[in-house]
């Protein structure tokens, strides 16, 4: 029996560029199937490897992108709204600076920003559909993330009231999902108003236990902020959807810790890391998600801030395919056993 984890699979984002490979659907993937990838995550803002308005109404488009993908032998693992799901909910401290997540038509009118990109991530759970997955991941947006640390004294019920409006946009959006039959895992990450189980908590019972509101597991975040990141999969492994392998590591020191002092990223404690330069444990990870019979991809984010990306990819799906646990069909001492019936059981004690 093979293991029901599937992989390696790579998250195009961070490659993408104007210079082939790395400039069209068709030479990105070829360029990643032959480093071994046998999967790609497709972000959805980038038009010049996927037409998300194309997509949402077109199954004949869809076939086709699933058709350069499976020329290459690879698959479509899921479609990320990463950029376009952020601005669902932005606090106006962060207007300015989300406005490049969006076109340039909607810059400074956050209420039209926030109408387009609900529009756009129900558009990628049509396109989904299209292409017969049943899974997509992006962020929650923050409306209370600027009030994470309690000073000033949070007046009462703000953060409620955050979640409770969070719920309100969210919930006819899952609904789309629920329609099309996909499932939403949701990246929990700082920044994003849901950024650690307590936070995923409080989402989902405003959203009142939605069944399409999932996890995408990403453990460099848990790391980074000192998680019990194993823990984290026996406690919520029943709404892990996806799956980003991404490394991290933290080194506090006298001068900084978690928040690092505004440092660059090479200058944090806490920094991002390719797969096997960073301090995640991997096997552990694997160990747990195998343990649980979590059947998504295992899918590489690239983030690090040293290495060199292709270098980084290059080495990314060697670690992930030795990573990937081959489930027995046998217990380990299945030699001694022997059959028996109910009648030698009882005897065994002694009635």
């Amino acid at each position: 029996m093979t293991s029901s984890i599937k992989g390696p699979a790579l998250f195009l984002a961070q490659f993408l560029g104007d210079e082939a490979p790395f400039n069209s659907l068709p030479a990105i993937v070829k360029w990643a199937a032959d480093l071994g990838y046998k999967g790609v995550q497709i972000p959805t803002w980038d038009a010049r490897i996927f037409e998300l308005e194309k997509a949402a109404t077109s199954k004949t488009y869809c076939d086709e992108i699933a058709g350069i993908c499976a020329e290459h032998g690879v698959f479509i693992t899921e479609l990320s709204s990463h950029l376009q799901s952020q601005l669902v909910a932005v606090h106006p401290a962060y207007d300015q600076a989300f406005d490049a997540f969006a076109p340039a038509h909607l810059h400074g009118k956050p209420g039209d920003r926030q109408a387009w990109a609900v529009d756009q991530v129900t558009k990628v759970a049509l396109a989904s559909k299209n292409l017969g997955l049943t899974g997509s991941v992006g962020f929650t947006g923050a409306l209370a993330f600027p009030y994470l640390y309690p000073w000033p004294q949070r007046p009462p019920g703000l953060i409620e009231e955050a979640f409770a409006e969070l719920a309100r946009r969210w919930k006819p959006i899952l609904d789309a999902y629920d329609d099309a039959g996909v499932d939403l895992g949701y990246e929990i990450h700082p920044g994003e108003d849901v950024f650690d189980g307590a936070t995923f908590e409080r989402f989902l019972e405003a959203l009142d236990n939605h069944p399409r509101c999932m996890i995408n597991y990403d453990p460099s975040h848990f790391l980074l902020q000192q998680m019990d990141y194993l823990q984290f999969i026996d406690i919520y492994h029943d709404r892990i959807s996806a799956f980003h392998v991404k490394d991290a590591e933290f080194n506090p020191t006298g001068r900084q810790g978690v928040y690092s002092g505004y440092a660059d990223w090479t200058d944090r404690a806490g920094r991002f890391r390719s797969l096997g330069d960073g301090q995640v444990d991997f096997k552990g990870i694997f160990s747990r998600l195998a343990q649980y019979g979590f059947e998504g991809w295992a899918v590489l984010e690239w983030e690090c801030c040293l290495k060199h990306p292709e270098q980084g990819a290059a080495e990314g799906a060697p670690f992930i395919a030795d990573h990937i646990i081959r489930m027995t069909d046998k217990a380990f001492d299945d030699f001694a056993g022997g059959t028996t019936d109910k009648a030698a059981l009882r005897k065994m004690m002694g009635i």
